[in-house]
């Protein structure tokens, strides 16, 4: 057990003060080469233009640099690759500290590279672009891409780890056979339409750890040693990237973030249902709780506008809406911390309830 517990706390450990030294360096880039939108405010979902998140945001928006979410995925990826390095060089030693495995960590470190690079990309047309209409890749590009990276992971699922069901408590577990392709892709898509809750400072970035810390506590317990240390060193990325991100924030997370950790969140949810017995994927609507609620006021700001023709929200998603209220950004951040970190012990403790079922 020490074993196994060091084999995550000493990633985690390292994927911090990795992402602390990367920082400066990111840092002194993005502002020397003024890595920002050049035009404050954005378009919703009907091609109009948002005057409230306007205006709530328009100086921020113009002064502080996207692409900080380099800082997680860059400290995962290199702590892993440290590991995994130590442990070629002192197979005796160090071997068991390695943490990249084919049956538990190369699905989802292979999402979160995907995820990286094309929210990268997105991050680099929007800075390049003249003005809140143009710059990044589309809605539907972004769609389609999840989509595909979804598909494949469910075909992965299926044909190589031979999972066709998902776990259900009482019923223990509901037969999808081929259908659990698509719903790999849905849940992927859904949790994707969450990330639009980076848009205050600090609060992605908490949601986010507290979210991969209850799946690297459910993987531990289930013996998945490997997934829980991947879930560690992604939390440590994000506790140093949290260090500069506070109020004032040194950068945003922006796609390249967001895209990277809700594509890999869907897929450690899977990881840790049927694959070892768990109960992951059910666990998922409490522990990814706030981004789930953002994504559900985006739609239900669309449907109203759309069928009713009027606003439920003043302005969506959700957080920004409590902003237009007249909460200060920091209030919002904390409840939403709070509430994280209280549906994240539940969806642990629901899990575990749920296996001795």
């Amino acid at each position: 057990m020490i074993e196994e517990a060091l084999k995550v706390f000493l990633p985690i450990t390292v994927s911090f003060f990795i992402g602390i030294s990367l920082s400066p360096l990111l840092t002194h880039y993005l502002y020397k080469y003024k890595a920002w939108k050049k035009k404050p405010g954005k378009i919703d979902a009907f091609g109009s233009e948002t005057p409230i998140f306007n205006e709530l945001h328009k100086e921020r928006e113009v002064s502080t640099p996207r692409l900080g979410g380099i800082i997680i995925w860059a400290s995962a990826i290199i702590t892993a690759l440290i590991f995994w390095s130590i442990a070629r060089i002192f197979p005796m030693s160090a071997g068991r500290l390695d943490f990249i495995s084919r049956s538990q960590t190369w699905i989802p470190l292979a999402t979160l590279m995907i995820g990286a690079f094309i929210g990268m990309i997105d991050d680099i047309f929007e800075i390049k672009g003249n003005g809140c209409s143009k710059g990044g890749l589309s809605l539907k590009k972004r769609i389609m891409i999840v989509t595909v990276v979804g598909l494949l992971c469910g075909l992965w699922f299926y044909f190589k780890l031979g999972v066709m069901s998902i776990s259900i408590p009482f019923i223990n577990e509901l037969y999808l056979g081929a259908f659990i392709i698509p719903l790999f892709a849905l849940v992927m898509l859904f949790i994707y339409s969450g990330g639009v809750i980076d848009g205050i400072d600090g609060l992605a970035g908490g949601v986010f750890a507290v979210s991969f810390s209850s799946y690297a506590a459910i993987a531990f317990v289930h013996n998945q040693v490997d997934l829980a240390a991947f879930c560690a060193v992604i939390v440590g990325g994000i506790l140093s990237f949290l260090w500069f991100n506070i109020p004032p924030a040194r950068f945003y997370m922006s796609e390249t973030g967001t895209m990277a950790l809700t594509m890999t969140l869907a897929v450690v949810a899977f990881m840790t249902d049927k694959v070892e017995g768990g109960y992951g994927l059910f666990v998922l609507p409490l522990i990814a709780l706030p981004l789930i609620i953002t994504s559900l006021s985006n739609i239900i700001q669309m449907i109203s506008r759309k069928f009713f023709g009027k606003k439920v929200f003043l302005v969506a998603p959700l957080h920004h809406h409590f902003e237009a209220l007249g909460w200060p950004s920091y209030k919002v951040t904390m409840r939403y911390w709070i509430i994280s970190i209280v549906f994240g012990i539940l969806g642990f403790v629901v899990a575990m309830l749920a296996s001795k079922i």
